[in-house]
């Protein structure tokens, strides 16, 4: 007999496809195949299935349909936000502002910006991992251009005050840009009460294909493209579009609006019954992430006594979890975004990020709980 898979607990990293999405997507793969730049039909099929996809994602956080852009993944939507800002600055403006504690989607791109002769400042968090408006007030000057704050951090799930934070930058005429990848679809927000002139989606977090995201530009903000090409994406995404990926976003977006309301309070539910029978039994178990201001699906704790990748491989045949960000936690070396919250080596070496899904149930997350508590005891 085959052997049961783990229970997966690791849906900041990725979600499978939904049912429902796939069976959106999946013609587009095989009879709707046309390229949406073609005047026959085919390719009008194409186009306005691109044009429905557009409607979909934009009604998800509160734009406007020609705000969007479609991207090949987050990390190409916050090279765009980033380095598209950038190419349109004026030459008296270089300096921007980032989190200490920003995904490397957005690190990278604004390390390769101080090559180029850009300021790059990054701002402290707390010890729930947020940003204060007072530093970002100190923060801002003259020549700054351009501020990013991720609006829920990937490991610890702590939402950031951004409309807060936006409302500061708006007023000193800065762009203002917050990569969303972990909380569209999971949480509802509006990009006008956030305030934000830019904002970056990720498919694959929320029940779409892995290969597909989506930047919102507001109307009228500065961006150049970063690729040369034709003019696909209004210019600044050319390149024929991805179909059946870009069908599958819109997908995603209307099943993820239209679930919200009952699939938050039920990943918050399975989040805090996980935390409530692992602090009964691990004694000296400690929450990172901020207690209230944090995503309803994720749940990152540190495990005194032991590694976290050490538990995570007692309890593999069962759990199937990580310690950190996917995209960067295969090494041993502890967390940045714990290291920037003041949190101890030996606490943050302890550290295990637990996030669920709407597939998740609480059988689940007693097998689960059970397993991570034999696991520590055999190794504490």
């Amino acid at each position: 007999m085959k052997a049961a898979l783990p229970i997966y607990l690791d849906y900041n990293a990725t979600t499978p496809v939904a049912p429902e999405v796939l069976a959106v997507m999946v013609p587009y793969l095989s009879e709707h195949f046309g390229n949406p730049s073609s005047s026959h039909p085919y390719g009008i099929r194409a186009r306005q299935a691109i044009a429905q996809a557009r409607e979909a994602v934009a009604a998800l956080i509160g734009a406007q349909t020609d705000e969007m852009i479609f991207t090949g993944s987050a990390t190409e939507a916050n090279n765009l936000a980033l380095l598209g800002a950038a190419r349109a600055a004026p030459p008296d403006k270089r300096h921007l502002i980032v989190s200490g504690i920003e995904h490397p989607a957005v690190m990278a791109p604004a390390e390769y910006l101080k090559t180029l002769g850009w300021e790059v400042t990054k701002l402290p968090v707390d010890g729930y991992g947020r940003v204060d408006p007072e530093d970002l007030r100190r923060a801002l000057r003259p020549e700054t251009f351009f501020v990013s704050v991720m609006h829920a951090n990937n490991e610890i799930g702590t939402i950031q005050p951004i409309a807060e934070l936006a409302a500061l930058v708006r007023d000193h005429g800065c762009l203002m840009h917050t990569d969303a990848a972990q909380s569209a679809g999971k949480v509802a927000f509006d990009v006008n009460e956030l305030g934000v002139d830019l904002l970056t989606i990720a498919g694959h977090k929320f029940y779409a294909p892995k290969g597909v995201g989506a930047l919102y530009v507001r109307r009228g903000t500065p961006l150049a493209g970063i690729l040369y090409g034709a003019e696909q994406e209004y210019g600044l995404r050319p390149g024929t579009e991805n179909v059946p990926h870009i069908v599958a976003l819109g997908a995603a977006a209307v099943l993820a609006a239209r679930r919200l309301a009952e699939t938050a309070p039920h990943m918050r539910a399975l989040r805090d019954a996980l935390h409530s029978r692992l602090a009964e039994g691990v004694p000296g178990l400690v929450l990172n992430g901020h207690p209230e201001y944090r995503l309803p699906n994720t749940l990152n704790v540190s495990f005194p006594c032991v590694t976290g990748r050490a538990l995570l491989t007692e309890a593999a045949a069962e759990v199937a979890a990580s310690v950190g960000s996917a995209c960067h936690s295969e090494g041993e070396a502890v967390s940045g975004v714990l290291a920037a919250m003041g949190i101890d080596a030996t606490r943050a070496s302890g550290a295990v990020r637990l996030s669920t899904g709407w597939p998740t149930t609480t059988q689940d997350i007693e097998r689960a709980a059970d397993t991570l508590i034999a696991a520590w005891r055999r190794l504490a």
